[in-house]
Parts: C-alpha cells; structure tokens; sequence
C-alpha cells in the first residue's frame, strides 16, 4: 500500500529488509531521464559492505552512485547475524524505489517497480585483520526478478574485490553485467508464457528463438509446418515431428542432421547468453517465462518437505482458525500456511542455525506457493532476512513475510500470526492472533450445511498428492503445475462464491448474452457438490476477498480480459465441460462446432492450449471428438486439429495424442476429402448420399 511522503525529501524508509525511498517532484522531474536510463541497464547498482571491529556494519562503496538513504541500515542487510562465523552467506532483500515515476511505468498494483538485490558475503582469514578476519560483502541491485542468474559472476567479483577493494573493480564488474546481451531472447505474449511454463517440452516455442536471430519476430510465420498437398497429415507425418527447412542457432555448433531432419539440443525455456568478467566467460541462462511473484532460484519441493516429514511422522493438533484450519485441527501445515499467505497474516520464517540464504529461499519458495504464477501481492511485502533491530518498523506492514535467524521471535507471539520453524519443521499458530467476525456468506451458506452433510475441502487429500508427486521424484516443475492447478481452482471457486453471495463477481468479466454458447466460470458435477465446495472454501475465500492479492488479480483479470482474442466463449468453462461432465452428444457437438469457429488465429490457439495444459491431459477432451456420432461435428474436430497441428505451439500438444487417437485423425482426413456433395441435398455420410445418388465410398 502507498506511504504517505515525507517532509524529508530524501528520507528512507527500511522496514526489515526493503528501503522506501522518497524525492520531491522537483527532484523526481530532475531524475527522470537518468532514472528511464537506469531501468535500461540490467543490474543498476552495486554495493560493498564491510563488518568493522569499532563500527559494525559499514558501507564501503555505492557504485555508480549511491542509492540514497540510510546507509547504515543497508550495510546491516548486507552483513546478517553470525555471518561471521561462516565462510559464505548469501541474501536477498528488495528496495522500493522511484515512487514518483509516471504512471506508464507504475507497476498494475501502483507500486513502483521492484528493486532486487543479490548479496553475497564471504569471510577471509587474516592473521592481520583485527580478530583474524575480514568479512565482506558485495551486492548487486536489478530489475529483474531472476537474480540468481548473477551469482556466479559476483563469486568471482568479490573474490577479486578483495585482492583489490577499488572502485574500478567495481567499474568492471558494472560494465561486465550490463554488457549482457539479451536482446536476441524472445518476447513471449501472456498466453505464450503461460503455455511456455505449464509445459516440460524442451522445444516448444523453439521457433522464436530462430525468428530473434533472424533479426525480426515478424520475419518467420507462425505456421511452422504445412501438411501435404492435399492438406492432410500423413501416416509417416503422425509424430507430429517438426521437419523446418532451415534453423539458425544462437550457439553454433549444436545444429546436427539426423534422418535428414535438422534437431537442436536446446531448452527454450532458457536464453543462453554470457557475461565476460575479468577475461573469463561466464555462461548464463536466463528463464524465458517468468511468471508472477518468482524471484531466485527457490525450491517449492524443499519448502513443503521442510515442513511435511515432522507432521507426517507425529501429526500435532493446531488451534481451530476459520481462515487457516481448513480441513479442522489437523489440517496440513503447508495449507496452514498457504492460507495464511491469501488472507494476509503476518508470517515468519526462522531458523537459528542455518544461513540466512536458507531462510529467504524458504521466504521466495512461500510467496510462490500462494502466487502458484497466478496472484501477486505477496513478495512486494515479503522480507526475505530481516533482523531484531528492524522489528518495530516490520510490524508497521500488515501482511508481512518476514525472514530470520533470531530465536528472540518465537518467544514474541504479539509479532507474527504464524510462525514457521525451519529447524524443527513446525508451523504455530500464534495464540494472540485475531479471529474473524461474521461474514455475509455465514449468512447463505449457514443454513445450506444440513443439506451437503460431510464438507471436506479435499485440502489434505491434495497435499497427499502432493507428497506422492514429490516422492515420485515427479520434479520441481510438476509440483509448480499442480499448485499452479489448485490456485486457480481457487480464484474461479471465489468467483462463484460471489456471484451466489453478491449478485456478482469481480473475478470474472464478460457478457454471457453475447456468448455463442452459454455458461462461464467454474464447473460442478450437480449443484449439492457445488453447495458443498463453497461452504467449505466460505471462510478463505472471505478472508482472502480482503487481501492486497486480491485486489490485485482483480486488476489482472481486467487486463487479461482485454488482452482475449476469444471473448464470445469461455473456453475454460467449456473445456472443463467436456473433461468432467458426461455430456449429451448435441452440447458436446456444440462445444467442438464453437471451438472450430472460433479458434483460428495463432493467438487463439494459444488461449485454448492455456485452458488445456499437458498435466491436465493436453488434447484428450478435444481428440474425444473424433469419435462424436455426427460426422460433421467429427469433421469440425479434425479441422481444428490440423490448425493445432501446424502452430507453433500446438504441434507438441498433438505429438503426445496417443496411436489411436491418431489413427483415427487420419482416417477422418482421409473420410473428409472423400466425401462429396451429393447434387440433391448436400448430405453425405462417410461417402454414401443421403437422398441422391451414390457417391464413390
């Protein structure tokens, strides 16, 4: 939220690891060309801290000018407690900065862009240092939110900062990390990335990487591969394998020539670049779909183990909570916490003997749990390490996620409302948290309890196949889709619950009169299930509709409304239709018919395969099709599969049909450019007229 600005125009204010900094208009109008100059570069600043004996923490140098503010107080950022004792440390803290910006550049929340700063600190022994050491600590400050990518280059520059602790050291470094060039890495649209990050397939969007090296994202079409002459896919086609006339890659030498077909062995959900520091080459990858509240290189398996093999092994009663406690005393602490982030508790993590980096990564790895790439609000609050000093100002921001390595605060329960113990993997919950009152939904939903009978929100069920994901060694990326899953579920289950509550639903824009087919929003098997889910969600739900995250995805929704090429349909309602529902054979054939209408363009595509991602069975809803009892409604779905067939994109979505799937694709080409219009009627049946002659079979 907003501060008010101080008289002190050059005022800081650092609340537990972020530092707000205010300027005059005067001075923010002066600043404005250096600033936009600024947010051009990769890494803005670079900062040098060093523990003193006599002073403590100390700022040695702010490079290629000072931030401004309270030095002291970032220099305490850079050096955490005990960082002394151990030879490395790394953190993460943010910087809110330039809040007076134009509204073009403000971020959709109407916050200033955040500032992400990577920290590393190391510690020499020196027989001549004071105490037999020196400890130090290098930071670079940047815009970008995978960070992480620049840790092997600060390695190496504060090794050499302290062979030669000059600022041009730091020059070079300065010119190294902006020298980085990324402009030859795609651009992908909100649709592309979506598609991009739900999906394990190392070549999908592979074209776009040709298309920037050619020199023009415009220059290559977007239909990659034509079918044959007669516009069908053949037998030998049906792997639905990429067969290009010509590649050019970014890293010469990988391009190999195998049955005649041209492969690269390339991931494109990474843009390989380099940075060149002090003559040596330093490979980076740069993540090409990056979605909201992801910053660093967090582990969403290591934050869930964390606190799953404690309560699995002895499971502990929490203190019953209407917005936590979800699935009743014993409800999983992992959604303990997932529940605390969406209706905005003040939480910490602590652990008293591990690296501060530890923490923040567990910090990173929470705001992306809740986010699940969909929500936002989370790490603009979050404070990654913070420490005792800084307490009274962290307690000033409602909602915080704070990181620390102090045990002070687990004996202060008026601090924090959950408090998760990295070292003993316990979630608590404080006794002096505040309880919600009366909600609307208590109103309707009270006296509908006796008509569902058992209400279960199925939240410990999905953490077990969460642990079985994770046991199953499905990886990292399966584990993100499925929580990815879950909080969507969410917001479409909220906007439900609001329409039934309020008469409406921010959470969802659209004008269903206008729609070819009716219906929109989540999809319940029958109403009692519907009852049953909305009673057990009411209290989240309620408690979440007061939250920064959802005020802020109600602004996503609106944009991502706009952005829609497909607004006559909604294709998420419709396809969860088709996936859940037993359908008669006229609304299913209405749904394929729509579906061959309307998704046509290169950007339609995209928005479909959105709704239908690989984890959730990709195509199988619309492959069903193939086998619908009318043949034209069959000959709309093969239409629609050549399309998706030839896209970009959509080409890995048709590989992963099965043989018989395919087979029966082919077969209907096959039928479809056989069948021919009877001179009578027009109507024909797998060769044979209906009221007219008979047509060759």
């Amino acid at each position: 939220m907003s501060a008010p600005t101080p008289n002190n125009a050059a005022s800081v204010r650092t609340a537990s690891g972020s530092a707000d900094t205010w300027r005059t208009k005067a001075s923010a109008r002066s600043s404005r060309s250096s600033r936009e100059e600024h947010n051009q570069l990769h890494v803005e600043y670079i900062l040098v801290a060093e523990f003193s004996i006599d002073k403590g923490p100390t700022m040695e140098h702010q490079y290629p000018n000072a931030i401004s503010g309270d030095e002291h107080m970032l220099a305490e950022l850079m050096l955490p407690d005990q960082a002394h004792v151990r030879f490395q440390d790394w953190t993460i803290f943010f910087l809110h900065k330039d809040a007076e910006q134009n509204e073009d550049q403000m971020d959709p929340t109407g916050h200033a862009p955040l500032i992400y700063v990577l920290n590393l600190v190391n510690t020499k022994h020196d027989k001549e240092a004071k105490r037999g050491a020196k400890v130090k600590a290098m930071a670079i400050c940047t815009r970008h939110s995978f960070l992480h990518i620049y840790k092997p280059i600060l390695l190496l520059a504060l090794e050499e900062y302290f062979k030669s602790p000059t600022l041009d050291t730091l020059a070079e470094l300065f010119t190294a990390v902006n020298s980085m060039d990324l402009s030859p890495m795609p651009r992908l649209s909100i649709f592309e990335r979506q598609v991009l990050a739900a999906s394990d397939k190392k070549e999908m969007f592979s074209e776009k990487f040709d298309e920037m090296a050619m020199g023009s994202p415009n220059s290559v079409t977007h239909q990659i591969r034509s079918p044959s002459a007669t516009g069908m896919i053949t037998a030998s086609d049906q792997d639905g394998e990429l067969r290009p006339t010509t590649y050019i890659d970014l890293a010469p030498g990988r391009n190999k020539v195998v049955n005649g077909k041209i492969t690269i062995n390339r991931d494109s959900h990474e843009f390989e670049t380099k940075v060149v520091y002090n003559g040596i080459p330093v490979p980076i990858r740069v993540p090409v779909a990056v979605l909201p509240e992801t910053v660093g290189d967090f582990s969403l398996i290591q934050l869930i183990t964390t606190f799953s093999n404690p309560h699995s092994q002895n499971p502990q009663p929490f203190a019953l909570h209407p917005h936590l406690t979800t699935n009743g005393p014993y409800t999983h602490p992992i959604m303990v916490l997932v529940n605390g982030l969406l209706t905005q508790k003040r939480i910490v993590f602590l652990s008293h003997g591990r690296p501060s980096g530890d923490v923040a990564d567990h910090v990173l790895a929470a705001c992306a749990l809740a986010s699940g790439g969909v929500l936002r609000g989370f790490t603009r609050h979050a404070f990654p390490y913070t420490d005792l000093s800084k307490v009274d100002e962290l307690l000033l921001v409602p909602g915080f996620i704070a990181g620390v390595t102090n045990p002070t605060f687990a004996n202060h329960p008026g601090w924090w409302d959950i408090l998760c113990n990295i070292d003993t993997g316990r979630v608590k919950i404080s006794p002096e948290i505040k309880m919600s009152g009366q909600s609307d939904g208590a109103t309707i939903f009270g006296n509908m309890t006796n008509m569902v009978g058992n209400i279960d929100t199925g939240d410990n069920q999905f953490m077990d196949d969460i642990l079985h994901c994770i046991s199953s060694r499905f990886g990292e990326k399966a584990v993100r889709a499925r929580w990815r899953d879950w909080v969507v579920r969410f917001t479409r289950m909220a906007a439900a619950f609001e329409e039934m509550v309020y008469g409406a639903s921010a959470l969802w824009i659209g004008h269903e009169e206008n729609h070819v087919i009716r219906g929109h929003g989540f999809v319940w098997p029958d109403e009692q299930t519907k009852i049953r889910d909305l009673t057990a969600n009411m209290a989240r739900i309620e408690g979440w509709r007061g939250s920064r995250s959802y005020h802020a995805y109600a602004q996503d929704v609106q944009q991502f409304y706009m952005a829609k090429p497909i607004k006559i349909l909604d294709l998420h309602h419709h396809m969860d239709r088709l996936r859940t529902l037993r359908m008669s054979h006229e609304d299913s054939g209405k749904i394929y018919t729509a579906l061959k209408d309307y998704v046509v363009e290169y950007e339609e595509i995209n928005q479909l395969l959105c709704v239908i991602p690989e984890n959730q069975g990709g195509l199988f809803p619309i492959a069903v099709g193939l086998f619908h009892p009318v043949q034209k409604v069959r000959f709309a779905v093969v239409e629609l599969l050549e399309r998706i067939s030839t896209h970009m994109a959509g080409r890995h979505f048709f590989s992963s049909l099965n043989k018989f799937q395919k087979l029966a694709f082919i077969r209907l080409q096959q039928e479809k450019m056989n069948t021919v219009e009877s001179p009578n009627t027009g109507l024909t049946i797998a060769g044979l007229s209906i009221g007219g002659a008979v047509t060759k079979s």
